[in-house]
This record gives C-alpha cells, sequence and structure tokens, in this order.
C-alpha cells in the first residue's frame, strides 16, 4: 500500500475503531458511497411541511402572482439588506432583465469574469452587447480589480462581479472603479445568499444583483426560480414591468420585455426552506472546517490547495473547491468517482475558449488564472447533511487518489 492508500486507512480506523480522530461528534461506520449532493435528505426532513405549503397553494388556485411570491420577496429583501427584491423565473432571466432594465444592448461593453456559469456573459451577448472577459485573484476565484481597470473602455457600461463559491467579490475596489468611469454594477449573487463582504450582504452593494434558487443552491427549489434584489423603487418598477411582457395595464406594453413570472409552488416550496437557511449555512460552515482540519491531518496540503477565505468576507460555502496542480485533476477525479465519492468540476472550459464565444477573438493563455483554475479545481461535497464519517471517507479517498500513480491513459 502506497503513503497516501496508509494516510486514508488512518482516516478511517480512527473514526471506525476509537482511535485519534479530529473532534467533530459521534463517530459510526464509516460510509461506502458520499454523493456530491443529496437534495432528498433535506427534503425528507421537510417533507410534512412542503406538502402542506404545496396544498395551500393549489387549494387557493393562485398560482402566479400569489402571496407566497410576495412574502418570499419581502424575505430576501431583508436578508440582502435593501427595499425591494423582485421575483423571476431563474437566475439567468434576473441577469437579462437586470441589463434589459439598466437599456444595455447594442455596441455596449460588459466586464465579466471567464471563470464562472455560462449565462453571466450569455445574458450580455443576447441583448447585443460584448462581454469582456477578465482574469480573477487565484486565491479566491473572484474577479481581479486590477485587470478590470485595465478592461475599461469608452463604450464599458457595466461589471458583473460573481460572488463564486459563495464569497463575495472585493466590492471595495469594484465600487472604487465602478465610480471612477460611471459604470453599473450588476451582482451575480447566484451562489451567494446570506453571504457577506465586510458587513455589506450580498445582493446590496450594486444597482442590481440576482439571486438564483436552482435547486443545488444553497436555498434551492424544486425547479427554476430566481430574483433581483435593488434600493431602488424605480428600477424594482421597471424590473417588475419587464419581466411580465412589459404590461402594464393588462393588454398595454409600454417596453419590450420577457415572460419571468416566479411560480406560487416554487416561492412556497423556498419559503418553507427559507426557515432553514441560516441553520444549513452554519453546518455548511462546520463541514468546511471540518475538511481543512482532516485535509491537514492527512498531511494533503503540500499535494493539494485548500480554498481561500478573504478575511473581510463571510463565506456561504455554496461549494467547497480545492486546488489539485500537476495536471492531476481529472485523474483524481476519476479515482475519487471509482471509489464511490462524488466530485465536480467548476468550471471546465472557461467562458472565453468556449466555442459560441470565439468570435470575441480571445484564446489559450488570455487570461492565465482563469485558464490554471479550469485545470486544478475540484469541489467536494459540502451540503449541510453530509455527516463527519463521510468527510472522513472524503478526505481517506482523496489521500489514496492524490497518492496514486498517474497512467499513460490519464
Amino acid at each position: 500500500m502506497n503513503q497516501g492508500s496508509n494516510r486514508g486507512a488512518r482516516i478511517l480506523q480512527g473514526s471506525a475503531t476509537g482511535g485519534h480522530a479530529p473532534p467533530y461528534g459521534t463517530r459510526s461506520a464509516p460510509a461506502t458511497n458520499v454523493p456530491l449532493l443529496d437534495v432528498n435528505r433535506a427534503t425528507a426532513e421537510l417533507r410534512e411541511e412542503l406538502l402542506a405549503a404545496v396544498t395551500r397553494v393549489i387549494d387557493s388556485g393562485r398560482f402566479l402572482h400569489g402571496p407566497d411570491v410576495a412574502e418570499l420577496e419581502q424575505s430576501i429583501a431583508t436578508i440582502c439588506g435593501v427595499k425591494h427584491a423582485v421575483a423571476c423565473a431563474s437566475g439567468s432571466d434576473a441577469l437579462l432583465l437586470a441589463l434589459m432594465a439598466l437599456d444595455i444592448g447594442d455596441g455596449d461593453e460588459v466586464i465579466v469574469p471567464s471563470f464562472t456559469f455560462f449565462a453571466t456573459a450569455s445574458a450580455v451577448w443576447r441583448l447585443g452587447a460584448r462581454p469582456v472577459f477578465v482574469d480573477i485573484e487565484p486565491g479566491t476565484f473572484n474577479l481581479d480589480p486590477n485587470r478590470i481597470e485595465e478592461a475599461v473602455t469608452p463604450m464599458t457600461r457595466a461589471i458583473i462581479p460573481v460572488h463564486l463559491y459563495g464569497q463575495c467579490a472585493d466590492m471595495d475596489a469594484v465600487g472604487v472603479i465602478a465610480h471612477q468611469h460611471g459604470l453599473h454594477i450588476i451582482e451575480d449573487a447566484a451562489q451567494a445568499i446570506g453571504a457577506k463582504f465586510k458587513s455589506w450582504p450580498a445582493g446590496s452593494m450594486s444597482a442590481v444583483s440576482c439571486l438564483s434558487f436552482y435547486p443545488t443552491k444553497n436555498l434551492g427549489a424544486m425547479g427554476d426560480a430566481g430574483m433581483l434584489t435593488t434600493h431602488d423603487a424605480a428600477l424594482a418598477d421597471r424590473l417588475r414591468l419587464i419581466a411580465a411582457h412589459g404590461m402594464q395595464p393588462r393588454y398595454y406594453h409600454h417596453v419590450m420585455g420577457i415572460n419571468s413570472r416566479l411560480d406560487s409552488l416554487q416561492a412556497a416550496v423556498l419559503n418553507v426552506k427559507l426557515a432553514r437557511l441560516e441553520e444549513w449555512t452554519a453546518k455548511r460552515a462546520e463541514n468546511a472546517s471540518r475538511y481543512d482540519e482532516l485535509v491537514k491531518a492527512a498531511g494533503l496540503e503540500g499535494q493539494i490547495v485548500l480554498p481561500q477565505v478573504d478575511p473581510r468576507c463571510h463565506h456561504v460555502w455554496n461549494q467547497y473547491t480545492i486546488r489539485i496542480p500537476g495536471g492531476r485533476r481529472d485523474a483524481v477525479k476519476a479515482q475519487l468517482a471509482a471509489a464511490g465519492v462524488g466530485s465536480e468540476v467548476y468550471y471546465p472550459v472557461p467562458l472565453h475558449m468556449q466555442k459560441c464565444f470565439q468570435t470575441l477573438g480571445y484564446g489559450p493563455g488570455s487570461l492565465p488564472q482563469t485558464e490554471k483554475a479550469a485545470r486544478e479545481v475540484l469541489s467536494l461535497p459540502i451540503f449541510p447533511e453530509l455527516t463527519a464519517v463521510e468527510q472522513e471517507v472524503v478526505v481517506a479517498r482523496l489521500a489514496e487518489a492524490v497518492a496514486a500513480p498517474v497512467s499513460k491513459a490519464a
């Protein structure tokens, strides 16, 4: 057995036999498989509450624009520290609506990260504007403010910082640049509900902010759902108008809008789950701390890079993302899968390297930190219901995978 396998065996042996192990609650027999995410665990705990909430909507017949939507909007506004929240059909729609409400379109440029989900840039492209991709800070994976300044041109209209993996971007620096050049800020807070930069909640530090309630998010619906937040009453009204076909009153259309309504059924589900969000966020943070300790105990710090937390930030850990340098990431991921441990790469192909954006003229080496991250990142299971024993299994299997020789095929 190689050295990594020995480390992995010691972690599991300590938990199963009463030997040395980090002090994180009661231990039981090691689990066999550990999923990347298990939405059914949380759903099972809330099953009766969820069924009751959905039944109330069914009985009311108010499937759109019902009281559940208004309740959710008010709750999200409170969490994000803003006066207004506007529900919509998805986080992707939220980005599109934000850009439309700010009149961004043909010939405009919008600065975005390339290391993010597709919707951040596709919303810009759909409106005829040009996404200008900017490199990231290697520690936080968020936009590098130094690179933002370099990317500003007379055509620049907005910056979309993404609070990636649950940690806010450097909003002090982004705010200074935006103010100097008269630019809008649109926060992509899809992965960051409850996060903070200093004392400012994600969703409160820009003209308009976008949240997603996709099922894998910290607050997840049973389908697609999204929200926009803003301090500006007039902008909130405009967002509502555009999200409803630009129609007010019925059949009178003032602007070219879209259809992006949040179903009352999804709002009802989210209202039930919202009561658990703070508890779930705390469990994610506990799991992140446990991983840090287990990785250190396994002697893996020299072979993987742990997530870095900006001391100004309150991280909500939508993902726990390590780096595996040396071209070994894919082999490690494959070995974890073979051992029954779920993991994922967010994101394997940077947006500036995607075929649909080829005409923008980026190529290999354009954004070196982004491209390096795409080769190295690997996200481990971090969901709130994850047990301490399951985390020990993950790190034990990780130690074995990191120590394994890389085959020529890998």
